[in-house]
C-alpha cells in the first residue's frame, strides 16, 4: 500500500508532525523525508528522527540505477518504489522542484 504524502516548506514543521504522529503511535521507522537536496534530506530525517528512502526501500538494483540518473530521475524512481504511480511520482517531484520536502507516512 502506498504512503500518505504530507507536504511542507518549513522543515520545523516537519518535524513538529513526525513528533505528533509519533505521539499517536505511529512508528519512526514507517516515516520517510524526502526533498530535492540530499543534504536537506539527510538533516531533517536526522532531526525528525525518521527515514530516508534508500537500498531497503527500493531494492539495491534501483538504488545502484538511481546514481547514474538526474535528480528529478532519481526521485521520481523512489516514488514509484514507494508505490506511487508514474503520474503521482510526477506530480510528487514537481512539487518537490518548487522546494516543498514530503513526509511520507507508511501505514
Amino acid at each position: 500500500m502506498k504512503p500518505t504524502v504530507k507536504e511542507f516548506y518549513n522543515d520545523k514543521e516537519l518535524i513538529s508532525e513526525v513528533e505528533k504522529l509519533s505521539s499517536q503511535g505511529i512508528s519512526k521507522k514507517n516515516l520517510y523525508v524526502l526533498s530535492h537536496d540530499d543534504d536537506r534530506t539527510e538533516r531533517v530525517a536526522d532531526n525528525a528522527n525518521a527515514n530516508e528512502i534508500g537500498a531497503r526501500e527500493t531494492g539495491i538494483g534501483t538504488a545502484v540505477g538511481n546514481m547514474i540518473l538526474s535528480k528529478g530521475d532519481e526521485l521520481r524512481n523512489q516514488l514509484q518504489e514507494m508505490g506511487f504511480s508514474k503520474e503521482e511520482a510526477d506530480q510528487y517531484e514537481e512539487k518537490l522542484d518548487e522546494g516543498k520536502i514530503l513526509l511520507l507516512v507508511q501505514d
